[in-house]
């Protein structure tokens, strides 16, 4: 690689500077983590915190998720978007319950066999909730890779080799790569942006990017996602619907949502359905789905008060 990063600048940079996050707190277990690494990809900070904050007190310990609805799940995931992660970590909570002892585990081979968690959850879990040696790379850290290591303005397309670029930067002792690869995204989210980097702030005295002169991105630059109109819109607007209403909806309340175009909103309802957002209620009517696979052995977790490794300290 063209060049490295500074260790224990970046790490005491880190430690001085970085956000006061209610999932980074100390003793943190790996449950409340799971859920925040979940509910943080491609949605902001702060629309994240109060209702982790509400997650955490609601269902400290997978078992307590487990044994709600995906009803009550989607109604407490709120408008957070991409609705099918909530779904997803209450199917994960069902099998952490049922066959983890109701523990979120540390190993990264063992995390990628849940439902919804991807190769950077299951890393971001071990190392951040754990204190793995692990390599955690998300979209902020390979801008910052890019630019401080390979002196490019941008990352190019996420690729394995990303894992190596930053597994030989990690530090050997676990707990200070943990701390360092936690510096790393925090580098990446607050100073070495997207948009007009801080570079007066940033603590690398090393910055391929920066000793190249700030070159340019090449290609074409990427387009902001369309939202309005688009299928994703009119699913929320459905979803919106019948998660505001406890009782099934009528067919032509859903209709109401997007009059002008039918076959756009039954797309959409369709794909609710295929999603298994929704389910049919009966007589033309529509509900959040109330099928779940919640068993005695859960409620003998919840009898019991185990709470195991992942309990809220």
């Amino acid at each position: 690689m063209d060049a490295d990063v500074d260790i224990v600048t970046l790490t005491d940079w880190y430690r001085r500077n970085a956000r006061d996050l209610p999932w980074r707190a100390p003793g943190t277990a790996g449950w409340p983590i799971l859920l925040s690494e979940v509910m943080l990809q491609q949605t902001p900070v702060a629309r994240v915190a109060p209702i982790w904050a509400e997650w955490v007190t609601q269902w400290p310990r997978p078992s307590a998720m487990a044994a709600s609805t995906p009803a009550e799940v989607l109604r407490a995931w709120g408008r957070l978007g991409y609705p099918r992660r909530a779904l997803r970590l209450h199917e994960c909570a069902e099998i952490l319950a049922t066959e983890h002892a109701d523990r979120v585990p540390a190993e990264v081979d063992v995390l990628l066999t849940l439902p919804g968690i991807g190769d950077y959850t299951a890393r971001a879990v071990a190392c951040f909730a754990y204190g793995r040696r692990v390599p955690v790379v998300d979209t902020n850290v390979r801008r910052v890779i890019a630019r401080a290591v390979h002196g490019r303005a941008d990352a190019a397309p996420a690729a394995r080799r990303d894992l190596a670029d930053v597994e030989v930067l990690l530090p050997a002792d676990p707990p200070t790569a943990a701390v360092f690869s936690a510096a790393l995204m925090e580098l990446g989210a607050t100073v070495c942006t997207a948009r007009n980097p801080a570079c007066a702030r940033c603590p690398l005295t090393r910055c391929a990017w920066r000793s190249a002169g700030k070159p340019t991105a090449s290609g074409p630059k990427r387009r902001a996602q369309r939202y309005a109109g688009t299928d994703r819109q009119v699913r929320g607007l459905l979803l919106a619907v019948l998660r505001d209403d406890p009782d099934p909806v009528e067919r032509n309340r859903l209709d109401l949502v997007w009059p002008n175009d039918p076959g756009q909103r039954n797309r959409a309802l369709d794909s609710l359905l295929q999603d298994g957002l929704i389910e049919p209620a009966g007589n033309g009517r529509f509900r959040l789905p109330t099928t779940s696979r919640t068993n005695e052995q859960i409620s003998r977790i919840l009898d019991d008060g185990s709470s195991g490794r992942d309990a809220v300290e």
